[in-house]
């Protein structure tokens, strides 16, 4: 099928077209208002994983994809107006084309004369330092899914950054470790990333390094984005070092 691009600030992939809840009517409206969205749940700061807060989107959002990024469809538009796509700017092991998720066909358009390519993203900030951008975005609340500078998650962190310096990288975090290049402990620099798992169980968790033993990320615990020393919970399950490749590198140099 034909390249479409996202033709609103952000849109939300959802796991399903029944995923969303009624407090997430602004996000799925035809004119998407995701600040307005995220005031809504920002409403309602006690509610768990069941809730109508942030923490429910758990299970019913799969990531979001921002103005001018190139999705491409995987299905036909349903008669509510729904359609599921990949996203080739976020690469992923869970579908070899992009990023799956469902998203509002109203959210996107043709591409016209951008033809039927998805290209890459171009750098808004060339040369930038990794510690600089993500610092940015400091005290920033968390959003699951988030990819853009309204809310990110821990991987959308990273993937954010890399993408403003122009350089396409997974999506999710443990995605990312399988990408990126091995670091030994202790050999760790500023813009390297920590990569956090239980024994025996995928990557959950991942920051940027901004000195060792410290990082830069986003943690679903309500603070919003930190720059902090690893505490003992996290030291406990830090799993690998890994650096992320940068303008004018290798991937795995």
């Amino acid at each position: 099928m034909a390249l479409l691009r996202v033709s609103v600030p952000v849109t939300t992939l959802w796991t399903s077209p029944d995923a969303p809840r009624p407090v997430d009517a602004a996000a799925i409206a035809d004119q998407a208002d995701p600040a307005r969205w995220l005031a809504v749940l920002d409403a309602r700061p006690q509610d768990d994983e069941s809730g109508d807060g942030r923490l429910g989107l758990h299970g019913r959002v799969e990531s979001q994809a921002v103005l001018g990024e190139p999705v491409v469809p995987i299905s036909d538009v349903s008669a509510d107006g729904w359609v599921r796509v990949v996203c080739p700017w976020q690469p992923s092991r869970l579908d070899p084309r992009g990023y799956p998720g469902w998203v509002r066909r109203s959210h996107l358009e043709d591409p016209g004369s951008a033809g039927d390519e998805p290209g890459l993203p171009v750098a808004d900030a060339p040369g930038a330092d990794v510690l600089t951008l993500a610092a940015e975005h400091l005290g920033l609340p968390y959003l699951w899914g988030g990819t853009s500078p309204l809310g990110l998650d821990c991987s959308g962190l990273v993937h954010h950054v890399w993408r403003r310096l122009g350089v396409v990288v997974p999506r999710d975090a443990d995605d990312q470790e399988a990408a990126a290049y091995p670091v030994t402990f202790g050999e760790e620099r500023p813009g390297d990333l920590y990569f956090f798992a239980h024994p025996g169980r995928a990557v959950h968790h991942v920051g940027i390094v901004s000195a060792p033993g410290r990082m830069l990320h986003a943690p679903e615990t309500g603070r919003g984005i930190v720059e902090e020393a690893l505490g003992p919970e996290r030291e406990a399950t830090r799993y690998a070092v890994g650096r992320l490749p940068l303008p004018g590198t290798a991937q795995r140099s």
